[in-house]
């Protein structure tokens, strides 16, 4: 028998369907304005979750939030910069935030998202969200069309029907309306796959190096290692590449020897992992490239990894699941209080966001292409700001639109030179 509400479940006006960070942001956001939000998230926080490394434009929606002083007294690694190694394991001068922005918005964190997802929601409830946690949302109601409310099952198996205004979709990779209406696009370039573990007493630079992320090429630029030193003296470190190179074509389906197969041709990240110990195991993700069609519809709204992932470069993630949640949360605010909870109304921010991801898309892109960034550094040091402002996630400005003719002429002069 299917209940129409359920204990401790009333009408709300907002249903928020996962706590990560996209989730708790759009919910927090909407419940500081004075509307009733309920966050179901199917999960038990805190819970792992990969994708560890924060770019300093979050600072903003951070703010919004109240979670900079929780974040200040953290014990998460701070982060100043990015830096680039060769896959002749050269180092690139290191892209120093502070630099190029001397704002405390230029100091972010590593973190381990386990706890920085755990304290995001909190802080939602602290801020008078209604979360419930073991609650797996079945389907999303919808009657002529427009989102009514959903279908959610608790851990004891009861069934029950949760009425509201509007519906919001951050239920990550498993997109529950993008699923449901057939909205996924898949990346027709980025068809990446990535192999990931943890180091103890992994080699760390010092100062304010410590906690740089290092984007360190494989030879022959088949792909690439991230390198993130968290807390506790653990490292994490990835590999992503084309999907079909690390999965296909290989006499072996083992994690740890297509792993350590890659090591072996990244000569940057040999040394800092020599005299580690591996402390976690093997994890893979495969094939995540894609976005929805729509950021919205009738009465209902995506955010975060339930819109899109774009990939793991640069570390955008969490800064377009706090974007996307804050701007869908301004979007449904303004749209409650005049009773209009139309697509145009909830996706008003869709367009600016979308292009903002685009940018970003594109740097990845040629970074996948082999554009060598230090050259175009050293041919239009004038632009250096321009790429700074994309590694801190500054996306929303034309400007950085004039970066691409001039990527495209060194590419061409590049190509002449080797014909």
């Amino acid at each position: 028998m299917i209940q129409r509400v359920g204990p401790g479940l009333s009408e709300p006006d907002v249903i928020v369907i996962g706590g990560g960070p996209a989730g708790a942001t759009t919910a927090t956001l909407v419940a500081k304005q004075g509307y009733s939000v309920q966050l179901l998230e199917r999960e038990h926080f805190p819970r792992y979750h990969i994708g560890e490394s924060l770019i300093p434009e979050t600072f903003w929606v951070l703010e919004r939030l109240g979670m900079l002083d929780k974040l200040r007294g953290s014990r998460f690694v701070d982060k100043h910069s990015v830096q680039f190694v060769s896959e002749q394991g050269k180092l690139s001068q290191p892209f120093y935030f502070a630099d190029h922005k001397p704002h405390e918005s230029s100091r972010t964190w590593q973190v381990l998202r386990q706890d920085f997802d755990m304290m995001m929601l909190d802080n939602a409830r602290e801020h008078g969200v209604d979360v419930h946690e073991g609650v797996r949302v079945l389907d999303v109601l919808f009657e002529e069309g427009r989102a009514v409310g959903v279908r959610a099952a608790d851990e004891s198996g009861g069934v029950r029907e949760i009425r509201c205004r509007v519906v919001v979709d951050a239920a990550g990779q498993s997109c529950v309306i993008q699923d449901r209406l057939g909205l996924r696009e898949w990346d027709p370039v980025l068809k990446k796959a990535a192999i990931w573990t943890y180091w103890q007493g992994a080699q760390r630079d010092a100062g304010r190096d410590e906690g740089a992320t290092l984007v360190m090429q494989i030879q022959g630029k088949q792909g690439w290692f991230w390198y993130i030193p968290l807390h506790d003296d653990v490292v994490s470190v990835g590999v992503v590449a084309p999907y079909d190179y690390l999965f296909t074509g290989r006499d072996t389906k083992d994690l740890e020897k297509i792993y350590f197969a890659e090591v072996g041709k990244c000569p940057g990240l040999q040394p800092r992992i020599a005299e580690a110990r591996r402390s976690a195991p093997f994890r893979a993700a495969k094939e995540y490239s894609y976005r929805s069609r729509q950021v919205a519809g009738d009465g209902w709204v995506l955010v975060g990894d339930a819109f899109g992932f774009l990939d793991p470069l640069y570390s955008s993630g969490v800064l377009l699941a706090l974007k996307s949640g804050a701007c869908a949360a301004d979007a449904i605010c303004a749209g409650l209080s005049r009773g209009d909870t139309s697509a145009a109304q909830l996706g008003t921010w869709g367009p600016e966001f979308i292009e903002g991801m685009d940018r970003m898309r594109r740097l990845v892109c040629e970074f996948y292409e082999g554009l060598n960034f230090g050259q175009f550094v050293r041919k239009h040091s004038d632009r250096k700001g321009l790429i700074t402002d994309i590694l801190i996630g500054d996306l929303f400005k034309d400007d950085i639109d004039t970066l691409w003719p001039l990527m495209d002429a060194l590419k061409a002069e590049e190509s002449r030179q080797a014909s």
